[in-house]
């Protein structure tokens, strides 16, 4: 449960102000200035600098509301024609307005996630809230600013009234002009997917390369050509950096960003429903809040918490069985087409609770059985590891896919070959936990219509901790995997689950916009191209330089890192891909990619051909009380230093791209006064992730706060340190300093 440290507030200040006036709002810092005013027509218009530059030059804010059905067939049709014109004015949210009323606040605390980057979050803003009253449609609504000292925050608020109580959105009007053509690290605007590889380009760029950024994927409906995906990572040609996402995405549609590139200016695009409705209203209400992170230090963009504090507090009261999770999986095998997921080859249709697999063949390749799991458990037990995670244990998996199938799983029938209760009581006896799977195929009617039972199956059995997943095209059909109904649907399962005291690591959902804080049981998602696309043809070398940048903003990863034979041929002989990383790499991933939950994904076998370089994965901590940005460049490399959980242990990470990158690391981040024995994990000389990727050097030294190191990453490398600290003297006997 977090705990409030500090909290101040300073009272409402009322401005006095003539009507239309321009409203000022400075950070904490005094870095950031935004400005509020309403334009002749009445539509509200904001801009922000950052030291004097210009971030958001004068862009519009407003909504669109759909047009009542002025042609439905009823006796009152003529009636409804007539008044078409009429209806017509009040979907008009975007101009109109005159200021009613603008009030300033200053907000200061500091909390304590319940797991997270750091052991403590400082929360302060100086917010801006103007009331804008539309007088020829007698109704008002309210734009709240919070303005901190890495970035702004806004959102829409709509009171209850008279005449704005129901209402349907046909588009949000948010703009985001950019004061030039900036470098962008982009992926397609998508309503069904985040799954793309980033390209690097000028905003100017982005139309010409829209069609080779879009690659295939299970479901996929890309929107427009110069339309991109949030969190969107930006630099200036002055050296500014700027993201723009959303937080606190609640029943409301997705946000993306469709960029008038004549003129620099996003405008937000929210994702449809089955009828291209993009949201369905009942005030009170509001919209979710719209950020801008800036900063000109790459640094201060990773360190943001932007995200987080405009969310709500947790809303869980007790917390103490949500725990951070370092698991394994009966995973990889299968991704890379050594294993299956299905139980047969015999069956090209299946009827759950009609099919008999007892009168089937078995393929001898599905991997979940008793005897593979409890290998799995065994390696678990041997090195530390919290659970164990199974796909494919559940009848189903013969027809799952692409089938726009209803009833699709039960989510509680295993497989012949799946014995649940002994191998609970396996890993029981082992002190391990197995993690549930619950592919829904995209089914959402079917899972939510199994739901509780599921849960329940979880509980009766031992598992604390699930992996849903949204392969294909939604059911009901038509629903978008980013649309509003979809993601009330993520936020009832989270909540679902901690009815019964499960974590959720959800796959294929909406991106994150730090509801963890508020529901920390959501303790991971994908939501990005992770590291399974590494057995579909590889990621981009710099993949992982940029995610930190993007995807990372709103919320941890389960990007699954850890594997230690890059060549996929080595695992099934048809699949000629390569992770595109050095061994290395794979351990500097376990502090680049913060995740509370984080897999070593490779085989058991793969490990023990490595058992000296895997003995960073077993050491490293996944929650933590501290964490330095040591180096950021996106797309190049990134850096960091993070401090264990109760301790005074360090762990540092370099992730680099395919030309590599030299560290000249000082580690004054440690205690004074205090030795600390450094491990490092470190590409070899000729390491190189596509020719050499498993050569690596590992090599033991005293540091100290005045400690100084160079350390150079390969192409597609980086290096992994551990840093203990001495507690007692005979423990440095014969190790010299680095």
């Amino acid at each position: 449960m977090k705990i409030k440290k500090k909290l101040s507030l300073i009272a409402f200040i009322c401005i006095s102000f003539i009507a239309n006036a321009q409203q000022k709002l400075t950070s904490p810092d005094g870095n950031l200035a935004m400005i509020f005013h309403l334009n002749g027509e009445g539509t509200p218009i904001y801009e922000l600098t950052y030291k004097q530059k210009p971030v958001i030059k004068p862009s519009k804010l407003g909504l669109e509301l759909k047009k009542e059905d002025a042609d439905a067939k009823t006796d009152f049709e003529w009636t409804a024609r007539k008044d078409a014109d009429k209806l017509d004015s009040k979907t008009n949210l975007y101009n109109g307005f005159e200021l009613k009323d603008a009030q300033t606040s200053t907000f200061d605390e500091t909390w304590q996630p319940v797991w997270g980057e750091e052991k403590e979050i400082r929360n302060h803003y100086n917010e801006l809230a103007v009331t804008l009253n539309q007088p020829a449609n007698d109704r008002y609504i309210i734009i709240r600013f919070r303005l901190f000292n890495d970035g702004l925050g806004f959102r829409y608020e709509f009171p209850q009234q008279k005449n704005l109580n129901y209402f349907v959105i046909k588009e949000e009007h948010s703009q985001f002009g950019m004061a030039g053509d900036h470098t962008a690290y982009w992926i397609p605007g998508d309503y069904d997917t985040q799954e793309y590889d980033y390209t690097v380009s000028r905003l100017s760029e982005i139309r010409g390369l829209m069609k080779t950024a879009i690659t295939s994927n299970s479901s996929q409906t890309p929107f427009s050509p110069t339309g991109v995906q949030t969190a969107l990572m930006m630099k200036t040609n002055d050296g500014l950096y700027i993201n723009l996402h959303e937080a606190a995405l609640i029943d409301y549609a997705c946000m993306h960003l469709n960029l008038d590139d004549k003129n620099m200016v996003f405008e937000s695009w929210l994702t449809p429903d089955a009828q291209g409705d993009k949201g369905y209203m009942q005030t009170p209400c509001s919209s979710p809040w719209r950020t801008v992170i800036v900063s000109d230090d790459a640094r201060n963009i990773l360190a943001s918490r932007i995200t987080l504090n405009l969310n709500e507090p947790c809303k869980i009261e007790d917390t103490s069985w949500i725990k951070p999770v370092k698991y394994i999986g009966v995973w990889w095998d299968m991704i890379t087409g050594k294993g299956s997921w299905a139980y047969t080859d015999e069956l090209s249709s299946v009827k759950l609770g009609e099919t008999d697999y007892s009168k089937t063949k078995p393929n001898g390749k599905h991997s979940a059985n008793t005897a593979n799991v409890k290998r799995y458990i065994d390696f678990a037990a041997q090195h530390g590891f919290d659970q164990v995670l199974v796909e494919g244990w559940n009848e189903g998996w013969e027809d799952w896919f692409g089938k726009s199938k209803d009833y699709v799983f039960d989510f509680v029938t295993p497989y012949p070959d799946f014995n649940v209760k002994e191998l609970q009581n396996y890993a029981a006896s082992k002190g391990v936990k197995l993690m549930m799977h619950h592919e829904t195929s995209a089914s959402v009617r079917n899972y939510e219509r199994h739901m509780d039972k599921a849960y329940q199956f979880m509980a009766d059995n031992g598992y604390n901790s699930v992996k849903s997943g949204y392969v294909g095209n939604i059911i009901p059909r038509g629903e978008h995997h980013y649309g509003q109904w979809m993601d009330n649907h993520y936020l009832y399962a989270v909540k679902k689950a901690a009815d019964y005291k499960i974590m959720v690591n959800a796959h294929e959902a909406v991106r994150p916009t730090g509801i963890c804080r508020t529901y920390p049981n959501l303790i991971g998602n994908e939501s990005a191209r992770g590291t399974e696309y590494e057995s579909f043809g590889g990621n981009n070398v710099n993949h992982t330089t940029i995610l930190p940048f993007t995807r990372l903003i709103g919320g941890p990863m389960d990007y699954t890192p850890g594997i230690f034979e890059t060549h996929c041929n080595k695992m099934n002989p048809t699949n000629n891909s390569q992770v595109r990383s050095t061994l290395a790499r794979q351990l500097a991933l376990y502090v680049t990619m913060y995740s509370p939950l984080q897999m070593a994904a490779d085989i058991p076998e793969n490990y023990e051909r490595f058992m000296d370089a895997f003995q960073f994965i077993k050491d490293v901590a996944i929650d933590w009380d501290e964490t330095k940005y040591l180096e950021a460049e996106p797309g190049d490399y990134i850096t960091i230093a993070r401090r264990a959980k109760g301790t005074n242990d360090w762990y540092i990470g370099c992730t680099a791209d395919e030309n590599g990158h030299t560290s000249k690391l000082t580690f004054d981040f440690l205690e004074p006064g205090k030795q600390y024995i450094a491990t490092v994990y470190a590409d070899a000389k000729d390491a190189d992730w596509k020719d050499n990727p498993q050569a690596y050097t590992i090599r033991k030294g005293i540091v100290t706060g005045k400690s100084k190191l160079n350390l150079r990453a390969a192409s597609g490398g980086g290096y992994a340190i551990s840093i203990k600290e001495v507690k007692d003297k005979s423990e440095v006997k014969g190790i010299k300093r680095l």
